[in-house]
C-alpha cells in the first residue's frame, strides 16, 4: 500500500511533472543498460507445471520437469562430504566469523531496570580449513570420550561458530545430532534427552547454570556434558557420574595421534539430524533428518540464489536449531560464503543489548545475504516509520513522494537507482548496506512489509515455504518476481500436489485457480517423527512410484504461472505472525465464559509520550502505561484503526493493558526467534487478565 502523501497539491503536480521528465530522458538507457527487459521476462515466465496435466499436479520446477535434483555436486551425497568439498575447494577463505566481546555493563533504565548492554570488536574469522580441522579434532576427542556412531548425542546451545562445528564434528563421525531450542523449558528439554537416550551433550557455560543444571537428574542416561566458551569453568556441584569438559579440551584429546582412528563414515539414509519442534502445541516432536535429506533441501535452495558464490556473506542469528538457519548455514558452507554470527540483541546499531555510540553486528559485518522471520522485519518496519514519523515535514513529504514513486515503479518491474542513492541508502544501512537478497521464512509475510523491505532496502525479498519434515524446503520465489503474497514455485528437490478437503470445500477443479491441502514430495521430506509410529502413518505416505510424501495440513492454491500461495489450515491451528501455532479449539475452551477481547500493547515511547502531551496527561513512561486516561486514549487509537480496517465488533479488543517492560528474549517472555511464549505470557500477566476479566480467570 501507499503511503499517505500530505503534501501542497500544486507541488505535488510539480514533483510528478519532473519525475515524468526524468522518466521519459532516462528511460530507453537504462532500460537495456540494466537488463531489465530480461528481469521483466524471468518475472513473468511459468516457474512451475503439473507434470500430469491435471490441476492437482504434481507441481514440478520447469527447471527439472524430467526428475528432481538429489545433490548439488557429483558424488557429494553426505554431509561430511559437503564440507570437505568445501575446505578442498576454499581452504583460505573465511569460513566462520565471531565479534570479539571487548566490555560488558550493566546500564540502568529511567524504570529502575538494570540492562546488560555490550561493546564488540572486530570479526575474528576461522578459515575453512581451520574450521574443518577444529571439527574433525572435535569429533575425534567426543568418539574418544565413548560417543559411538550411530548413538545420538544432543547440542543445546545459541547460535554460534562452535554449533556448526559441533554439527559437522557429528556428521563426519556419524553421530547423529539430537537439536533442542534454546528457549525450550526443563520438561521438554528432559523430554528430548531422555527419548533420544544421549550420554553426551554439548551445551553453552550460561545454559548449564540457567536450564540445564535443574534436570540433569531427571536425565539419568547423561554423562558427558562440553561446554563451549572458551573460558573452563570449574563445576563441583555436578550429580556424581557426570563429567564436564570444554569443547577445547575434547578438541586436545582429539588431536592426539593415539585417538586418531579411522572413523566410520555416513551413508546417505543414515540419520544426519533429530530435530525437535519448538513445543509450542505440547510435547516436542523429534523430526528424523537423514544425509541425503538435507543434501537434497539445501541443494533447491541454493538453486533459487542467483550467483551464490564465496563472494557472500550471510549473518547468521536465528536458532540453528531451527530447520530454515541450519538449511541456510548449509547452503551458504557449500558454496565458500562466510557466516557471520549474531543475535537478536546485537543485530543493528539500536539493538537491545549494543551500548548507545557502538556498532551492531550488520554494521560491522556488511552481509550480502540474510535470513529472517516476519517478526524481525515487521520491527524493522516499525523502527524506520518511526523514523520517517520525526523527520521535518519537507524531509518527510520527499522519503513518501520517492517510496510510493518506487512501488509504481517496482509494480512495473522497474529500478529507480537514483532514488535508491538519494533517498534510501540511509533505511538500507541499517542492515550493513551490501544486501542483495533477504529471505523470510518461518510464517507467512505481510504484503505490506514484504513491499517495504522492496523498497527501502533495494534488494528482493524472497519468500519461501517448507516444514521441519521437509527440510525447510518446498518453495521459495524467484528473485525476479516482485509480487506480494506468494510463496513462489516448488524447488528443484520437490514435488507438490493439492489434495482435495472436502470438509473445507477446497477442491482441484476450483476456479480460477485449484486449491486443496498440500502435499510436499521428494528426497528433501524426512524419515518421520522418532519414536512416533502412529503420526508417521497419519502424516507420511510413499506412492507407487516409491516417492516420499508429507502432508502439510496448509490449504493453497496454485496461480497459472505455477507458483503457490497458502490461503488457509486444515487443522484447527492458526499459525501466527512469529511461526507458531495456537489451537483454536484450545482457545474456545478457555474462552467460552468470556464475552470479550482483551488486549497487552508496548507502546512505542515516543508516540505514546506524544498522545499524552495531546491529551495533558504527565508521567514518565511506566506512569503512562499506568494511567487509566491513556489506557482509555491508546484504545480509542486502537479501535478506529480496527474499524477502518473492518475488523467485526467481537474482534475489536474492549480492554488493554499498556505494558512498559519490552517482549525481548531478554525479558523472557519471547524466544530467542521472537516467538511467544504463551504460559510465560499468561504468567506475567494472570493479575492483568483478572482485572480486565472482572474476575479470577483460572483457566
Amino acid at each position: 500500500m501507499k503511503l499517505k502523501e500530505d503534501i501542497n497539491p500544486l507541488l505535488l503536480q510539480v514533483f510528478r511533472s519532473v519525475v515524468w521528465v526524468y522518466s521519459v530522458v532516462t528511460f530507453l538507457p537504462w532500460y537495456f543498460i540494466s537488463g531489465a527487459g530480461v528481469n521483466q521476462a524471468r518475472a513473468k515466465r511459468v516457474k512451475a507445471r503439473s507434470i500430469s496435466g491435471l490441476p492437482a499436479g504434481p507441481y514440478r520446477s520447469v527447471n527439472c520437469i524430467d526428475r528432481l535434483v538429489l545433490t548439488l555436486h557429483q558424488g557429494v551425497d553426505t554431509l561430511d562430504k559437503v564440507f570437505e568439498y568445501a575446505a578442498s575447494h576454499f581452504p583460505n577463505r573465511d569460513c566462520l566469523g565471531t565479534r570479539e566481546l571487548l566490555s560488558e555493563e550493566d546500564e540502568v533504565q529511567p524504570n529502575g531496570k538494570v540492562f546488560k548492554k555490550v561493546i564488540l570488536g572486530q570479526y575474528k574469522w576461522l578459515t575453512y580449513e581451520e574450521a574443518f580441522n577444529e571439527s574433525r579434532f572435535f569429533g575425534s576427542g567426543l568418539a574418544a570420550l565413548g560417543q559411538e556412531p550411530k548413538c545420538n548425542i544432543a547440542i543445546f546451545c545459541e547460535t554460534r561458530a562452535e554449533w556448526i562445528v559441533t554439527a559437522q564434528a557429528c556428521f563426519m563421525y556419524n553421530f547423529p545430532l539430537v537439536t533442542l531450542y534454546s528457549t525450550l523449558g526443563g520438561p521438554a528439554i528432559a523430554h528430548g534427552l531422555n527419548e533420544t537416550e544421549v550420554t553426551h551433550i554439548i551445551t553453552s557455560k550460561d545454559l548449564l547454570q540457567s536450564r540445564l543444571k535443574a534436570i540433569l537428574l531427571d536425565v539419568p542416561r547423561l554423562r558427558h556434558i562440553i561446554i563451549v566458551d572458551s573460558k573452563p569453568t570449574n563445576w563441583p556441584d555436578m550429580p556424581r557420574g557426570i563429567m564436564v569438559n570444554s569443547m577445547a579440551a575434547v578438541q586436545e584429546i582429539g588431536a592426539k595421534p593415539e585417538h586418531s582412528k579411522v572413523r566410520s563414515l555416513p551413508l546417505p539414509t543414515d540419520i544426519a539430524v533429530i530435530m525437535y519442534t519448538s513445543g509450542s502445541t505440547g510435547i516436542p516432536k523429534g523430526v528424523m533428518i537423514s544425509h541425503s535429506n538435507l543434501i537434497a533441501g539445501i541443494t533447491g535452495m541454493a538453486e533459487r540464489i542467483p550467483n551464490l558464490d564465496e563472494n557472500d556473506t550471510y549473518i547468521g542469528y536465528l536458532p540453528l536449531a531451527h530447520v530454515l538457519e541450519l538449511s541456510a548455514e548449509l547452503v551458504c558452507i557449500s558454496h565458500g560464503c562466510r557466516i557471520g554470527y549474531s543475535s537478536p540483541q546485537t543485530l543493528a546499531d539500536q539493538s537491545t543489548k549494543i551500548k548507545k555510540g557502538s556498532k551492531g553486528d550488520t554494521s560491522m559485518l556488511k552481509p550480502t545475504l540474510m535470513a529472517a522471520v516476519p517478526e524481525i522485519m515487521d520491527r524493522i518496519y516499525k523502527n524506520v516509520m518511526t523514523k520517517v514519523d520525526e523527520m521535518s515535514r519537507l524531509q518527510r513529504s520527499l522519503f513518501i513522494l520517492a517510496y510510493n514513486y518506487k512501488m509504481e515503479q517496482i509494480s512495473k518491474g522497474y529500478g529507480t537507482p537514483l532514488c535508491d542513492r538519494l533517498v534510501f541508502h540511509k533505511v538500507r544501512s541499517l542492515l550493513g548496506g551490501n544486501t542483495r537478497i533477504l529471505l523470510s521464512g518461518g510464517a507467512p509475510l505481510s504484503p505490506a512489509t514484504q513491499r517495504f523491505m522492496n523498497i527501502c532496502f533495494c534488494c528482493p525479498v524472497g519468500q519461501g515455504y517448507g516444514l521441519t519434515e521437509t527440510c525447510g524446503a518446498g518453495t521459495i520465489s524467484d528473485m525476479w518476481d516482485y509480487s506480494t503474497g506468494r510463496v513462489g514455485a516448488p524447488l528443484v528437490c520437490s514435488d507438490i500436489t493439492l489434495k482435495d478437503w472436502e470438509e473445507g470445500g477446497y477442491h482441484s477443479t476450483d476456479k480460477p485457480n485449484p486449491r486443496g491441502e498440500i502435499l510436499i514430495g521428494g528426497p528433501n521430506v524426512t524419515m518421520g517423527y522418532y519414536k512416533n509410529h502412529t503420526k508417521n502413518q497419519d502424516d507420511f505416505f510413499v506412492d507407487e512410484k516409491g516417492q516420499r510424501w508429507f502432508c502439510t495440513g496448509d490449504i493453497g492454491e496454485f496461480h497459472p504461472d505455477g507458483c503457490l500461495k497458502i490461503i488457509d489450515r486444515k487443522k484447527d491451528l492458526v499459525k501466527l505472525q512469529a511461526g507458531e501455532y495456537v489451537s483454536l479449539h484450545s482457545l474456545c475452551n478457555q474462552f467460552n465464559d468470556q464475552s470479550y477481547v482483551i488486549g497487552f500493547v508496548v507502546p512505542n515511547q515516543k508516540q505514546l509520550t506524544t498522545l499524552a502531551v495531546q491529551r495533558g496527561v504527565p508521567g514518565s513512561l511506566e506512569e503512562l502505561c499506568n494511567s487509566t486516561d491513556m489506557e482509555f486514549e491508546v484504545l480509542r487509537v486502537i479501535t478506529e484503526a480496527a474499524i477502518a480496517d473492518k475488523l467485526e465488533r467481537f474482534e475489536i479488543p474492549k480492554k488493554i493493558r499498556l505494558s512498559a517492560e519490552p517482549w525481548t528474549p531478554e525479558t523472557g517472555l519471547v524466544t530467542d526467534a521472537f516467538k511467544l511464549k504463551r504460559k510465560e505470557l499468561k504468567t506475567h500477566y494472570q493479575d492483568d487478565i483478572e482485572r480486565m476479566y472482572g474476575g479470577k480467570w483460572v483457566k
